[in-house]
């Protein structure tokens, strides 16, 4: 799993993936994205003697192959930056790649002992978020991709324990191939890391589609090089190490959940046992404002348990996204007029909300879930259709996610793919070559209730034709709450599209503020201000966690502002402004 290959658009850094599509997509991602050279820069307060003798000291450890620095960290940016102005970039110094739970021991304390910090992360692909570029430029990205062993899966219990750089795609090979009765859960994009989206609250759609609630026992290194396991897994040789969240004492795994108190060096995750039917449901409703009643129904579905796990709602735009361009549908002036969108839902059998999820289990079960959901939706949504379609395991047998075809299958049954990629070029002109694709996402986390996500979608509206863009989101509802996803398309190279993204941001957060609603998940540029939302007794969270920060990290080498978590170390580089345009002003608090 670790290719020694050579990526011709980044001299001298190592192939990322062995799978051919997904390191040429990887390639074309970084190497296109940059509009003005990278600036080479120090970590702070460090000098260049100092930094100097820590990448000679890593290379000795690591390979001189796998540490790079100067202007070899071009696959180390947030390929969707906004602003490359050297003064406010976000750049890492040098990157260092470990293979094993020893090599990275070393970087730490080759860290500690020189005082620079790292940026850590499994394979840079939260993108949207910042992707692998540091909170705080000049950080040396630790990037986990070559630890990548999948150290265990157990059919019997249905769970899998990996390290950092395995990715969704390699579990699910790794299943199929030995014929395994589990489905792992996969989120949209198959290419990132199982630790990595988990640890960052990530989703899927599978049963198990919350990553980070199905997580049975943590290895951490800590700052210091020290070692500690969580729950059962603590206990040398237990055989319920990975089959129990249960614990005796305090449970820290939280404490490592979108945290720089530790590095998560493997991971027990449980999966979803191998059903004997899947039904495929779609539910599309034709109106804006059918979001009321399409939140308020399944909402109750969700809360009670008729539909277990996660259910995906997109906006029309988001949908017609994966198959068209903007410039396709509509070239004129302001927002995608409504009869335009009307023909579209027309053309392709489309909602304006269109909801996809999933039953599985046995035949029997889910004839019963698929009974009460029709009759739900028949009361308290009638503007809506409900389509559905079942899929079983030939001959008495267990179902085979492979032979589910789209658009039922895919992600909605684990199988990992690249599926959602082509939405990010959807505000590129028709020639391709003149732009630069991206997308930002602004994530809030908003209670199971008609009535406030129309109003916040309402103002969503507002504020993106505001700005020049028009209304892209979808969101993943929960038991109780909601994630709702203002997803942005953009062309990089266009000066309105920066200043307009930007400003649109910033007036989201201020809307979400204003309704206390923070993000579940956020760029590294928007960290602090949305930390700042956390102001119970001035701010007692953040004093609570940056005391544990100060504590097992006290040189504060570990993702120093990730989350907008300081410590002692670096209080001067928290800015509690968001941007608002490339003119420099900011949304104050």
């Amino acid at each position: 799993m670790d290719p020694v290959l050579q990526n011709p658009a980044v001299a001298g850094v190592a192939a990322k993936y062995a799978d051919p599509e997904y390191q040429d997509v990887h390639i074309n991602l970084f190497s296109k994205s940059i509009v003005r050279p990278i600036p080479h820069v120090l970590p702070p307060g460090v000098s260049q003697t100092n930094f100097d003798r820590a990448i000679r000291e890593w290379s000795n450890a690591l390979g001189s192959e796998n540490v790079f620095s100067g202007d070899n960290v071009k696959e180390y940016i947030d390929p969707y930056e906004l602003n490359e102005d050297a003064s406010t970039r976000r750049v890492p110094s040098g990157a260092v790649c470990p293979a094993t739970l020893e090599q990275a021991q070393t970087v730490l304390k080759i860290a500690n002992k020189y005082q620079i910090p790292l940026w850590t992360f499994s394979r840079g692909k939260n993108l949207g978020y910042g992707g692998p570029a540091p909170r705080l430029s000049g950080s040396v990205a630790l990037d986990l991709h070559r630890m990548n062993r999948i150290i265990e899966v157990n059919e019997e219990y249905s769970y899998a324990v990996v390290e950092p750089g395995v990715t969704f795609t390699d579990l699910y090979d790794y299943c199929k191939e030995k014929g395994l009765r589990v489905w792992p859960s996969t989120p949209s994009l198959g290419w990132g890391s199982v630790v990595g989206n988990t640890v960052d609250r990530g989703t899927g759609f599978l049963p198990t589609a919350n990553h980070w609630q199905n997580m049975a026992g943590l290895e951490i290194l800590l700052a210091d090089g020290d070692l500690v396991r969580t729950g059962q897994f603590g206990i040398s040789n237990s055989a319920a190490a990975h089959t129990s969240k249960f614990t005796f004492g305090p449970s820290i795994e939280g404490l490592f959940l979108q945290s720089n108190l530790g590095i998560v060096t493997k991971m027990g995750i449980w999966l979803t046992p191998q059903p004997e039917a899947y039904l495929s449901c779609f539910f599309e409703v034709p109106k804006f404002d059918d979001i009321e009643a399409l939140v308020n129904v399944f909402g109750t579905l969700r809360m009670n348990g008729v539909i277990p796990n996660t259910i995906f709602v997109s906006s029309v735009i988001e949908v017609l996204a994966l198959i068209k361009k903007r410039v396709d549908i509509y070239d004129g002036p302001g927002p995608i007029p409504p009869h335009i969108l009307e023909k579209a839902q027309q053309e392709y059998n489309l909602g304006y909300w269109n909801a996809k999820f999933g039953l599985f289990g046995p035949r029997g079960v889910i004839t019963a879930q698929l009974e009460e959901i029709q009759r739900a939706v028949s009361k308290h949504a009638p503007t809506g259709t409900l389509r559905s379609e079942l899929f079983s395991g030939k001959d008495g047998q267990l179902l085979d996610a492979s032979n589910i075809p789209e658009p039922h299958g895919g992600v909605f049954v684990g199988v990992p793919t690249l599926w959602s990629l082509p939405m990010v070029k959807f505000r590129l002109p028709k020639d391709e070559s003149k732009g630069i694709s991206g997308h930002g996402d602004f994530s809030s986390i908003i209670p199971s209730n008609g009535k406030q996500v129309l109003d916040w979608v309402r103002q969503s509206k507002r504020i993106s034709e505001k700005h020049g863009f028009d209304l892209f989101c979808d969101f993943f509802m929960h038991e109780r709450h909601l994630i709702f996803v203002n997803f942005q398309a953009f062309d990089k190279t266009l000066v309105e599209h920066q200043v307009g993204i930007q400003a649109l941001f910033a007036e989201l957060y201020d809307e979400a503020k204003e309704k206390g609603f923070s993000n579940y998940r956020s760029h590294i540029n928007h960290m602090d201000p949305v930390a700042e939302l956390y102001d119970f007794n001035q701010h007692a969270y953040r004093r609570f966690v940056e005391k544990l920060k100060d504590t097992l990290d006290p040189n504060g080498i570990l993702s120093p502002g990730k989350q907008g978590m300081w410590g002692r170390n670096y209080q001067q580089f928290r800015d509690i402004s968001i941007p608002n345009g490339l003119d420099g002003r900011k949304a104050k608090l």
